[in-house]
């Protein structure tokens, strides 16, 4: 009988988290532990590294999702784990998962099989708090801008266009549009608003590219929360609500952390999406990671189109990181599924239809190139994969000078990566990468989103009404011209169309909505029918979760 993902996790032989942080040379009076198994980095040992050379950056991306899965994040952990097999001084960085998706459709992102961070339940739950903190951080702001309206409005904020939406950390569909301020006068001034999840906050993009507390302060003032009738900026700094939400976030911008069931290093901290905002988990940690470890993995949101295109023009861009690898992550299931064959025929082999879905992987091999990082496939093993099926994987990669090995690291952990493992570090040895982002800062912000939907999408432009152009103008009139774009869009198509599987051509990408993250540093690019507030499927995995009677929790996965 297979074991679960939870099941596997429980028999985990975890070490007290001073040995995992001795691993990388942190004492223990420099960890601040939440428990026996995770703890937060100091930020006085974090400032005490800054003069130590950096390691090398992998990031492992994926192609387009399907149901039928990829597995990038057992890949980023089982690539971890088989780096520290060969020997090499290797750790990993992941994102926080957050509760919506958890209860919604994953049931847990923490990993899988045998290739796992732990302890898995803390990390798909509360964790160390952080996504409670981002999240009251956000909500504080909402009510001082509402409070300073009922107060006289001394920044003369025009209701109109007040751009400041509330947060919860759930799929909650009943909460995209509400009125507020309902009740009379006593409540406010009534007006149409809404909610979207955490991880889609500008307070957790900005969590995830502040350097330190006071770049964190600093985002957090520059907030555009709305303008004026003159359309003037009003900021949270006008506010004055910057401090109150540094102090909420104080503690949780400490990198959490933890470790892999083979007990090797591993911080998860921060948690955007990547479909509606960057996919990269915190600047914090990769940089403070790259000072403690010789290889750092870390991985961005579903398929490259959205999470890599974001890690390297806007992560890397604004952390100054230099990524000189790219794993991509690719299953013969899903590669089926993008050549046509339905979910339930995916245990048959189907030479014809892998051809076909191979045009989805090619995309995104060309466009990892496109940013002068030399890319590695992973083909990530499932039970039904046939050899043949596999074999065709390979060659078809290979033909294009791009290696690719078969990963097994769901069922064998790290023993299942040491092939991989080692072409990764011949790749880093050999120095080919020469990282560039896609475009420069002063293209104009129209251009940069066609750009990204010619260059990485390739469709044939980006359309948008004549309000959305007014207001890319808005912006920047107002001086944020200089800022990239964050795509927000389906994950399951390079289209905006879902439907539209492999390699899609001939489409135009349609902006319905452009949203300033003024303390981010970017422009949000809201394409098709995404939704910023996703809801429950008609069975969400909170129908499985539950705590049995030795008040241990099932049902996570």
């Amino acid at each position: 009988m297979v074991k679960s993902d939870i099941e596997i996790a429980r028999e985990a032989d975890m070490k007290p988290i001073a040995e995992i942080g001795a691993k990388l040379g942190i004492p223990e009076d420099s960890l601040l532990h939440y428990g026996p198994t995770k703890a937060k980095i100091s930020f006085d040992y974090i400032n005490s590294l800054q003069d130590k050379p950096d390691g090398k950056l992998v990031l492992v991306t994926a192609i387009t999702p399907t149901p039928a899965g990829e597995g990038k994040t057992t890949m980023t952990v089982g690539l971890g784990d088989g780096l520290n097999r060969i020997g090499k001084k290797a750790a990993i960085c992941l994102r926080e998962p957050s509760l919506g998706p958890c209860f919604g459709m994953k049931g847990g992102a923490a990993g899988g099989g045998y290739a796992q961070v732990v302890p898995m339940e803390d990390i798909n739950l509360h964790f160390t708090g952080d996504m409670h903190a981002i999240g009251v951080a956000h909500n504080l702001l909402s009510a001082m801008l509402d409070n300073h309206i009922y107060w006289g409005n001394g920044e003369e904020l025009d209701a109109r266009r007040v751009q400041w939406r509330r947060v919860v950390d759930m799929n909650d569909r009943a909460l995209r549009d509400v009125v507020a301020s309902l009740g009379g006068v006593a409540n406010g001034f009534p007006r149409q608003t809404g909610f979207d999840i955490t991880v889609a906050s500008e307070i957790m993009a900005i969590f995830c590219l502040a350097t330190d507390l006071q770049d964190l302060n600093r985002r957090l003032a520059n907030i555009v929360v709305g303008f004026t009738r003159e359309r003037k900026p009003v900021k949270a700094g006008s506010l004055k609500a910057d401090g109150s939400m540094t102090a909420l976030l104080k503690d949780a911008l400490a990198p959490n952390l933890v470790q892999t069931l083979e007990n090797n290093p591993a911080i998860v901290h921060g948690g955007p999406f990547a479909n509606i905002a960057h996919g990269c988990n915190t600047a914090v940690a990769t940089k403070t990671m790259l000072k403690m470890a010789d290889i750092v993995v870390t991985e961005a949101g579903f398929g490259a189109d959205l999470g890599a295109e974001k890690f390297f023009d806007i992560k890397c861009r604004k952390a100054g990181l230099n990524p000189e690898a790219a794993v991509i992550v690719a299953t013969v299931r899903a590669l089926k599924m993008h050549g046509g064959v339905a979910r339930d025929d995916l245990g048959t082999e189907n030479l014809e239809a892998l051809k076909e879905g191979l045009a989805n992987l090619d995309q995104h091999i060309a466009n990892i190139k496109k940013f002068g990082v030399p890319p590695v496939v992973g083909i990530n093993r499932f039970h039904a994969d046939t050899d043949a099926e596999l074999e065709m994987v390979k060659k078809h990669c290979e033909a294009q000078g791009v290696p690719a090995y078969i990963c097994t690291h769901w069922a064998d952990g790290g023993a299942g990566t040491e092939e991989i493992a080692r072409k990764v570090v011949e790749v880093l040895e050999t120095g080919d990468a020469n990282f560039k982002p896609l475009y420069p800062d002063e293209m104009p912000l129209w251009e940069k989103i066609e750009t990204v939907a010619k260059e990485i999408y390739r469709a044939d432009g980006a359309t948008a009404e004549a309000r959305v152009m007014n207001q890319i103008k808005d912006f920047e009139d107002a001086g944020f011209g200089n800022f990239p774009v964050c795509m927000a869009k389906t994950q399951y198509s390079f289209s905006a169309d879902a439907t539209l599987r492999g390699a899609p051509r001939g489409f135009t990408v349609p902006i319905r909505e452009v949203r300033l993250s003024a303390g981010a540093e970017f422009i949000v690019a809201i394409a098709g029918d995404i939704m910023t507030m996703p809801g429950l499927p008609r069975t969400p995995a909170a129908h499985s979760i539950f705590v049995n009677d030795d008040g241990q929790i099932e049902g996570l996965f």
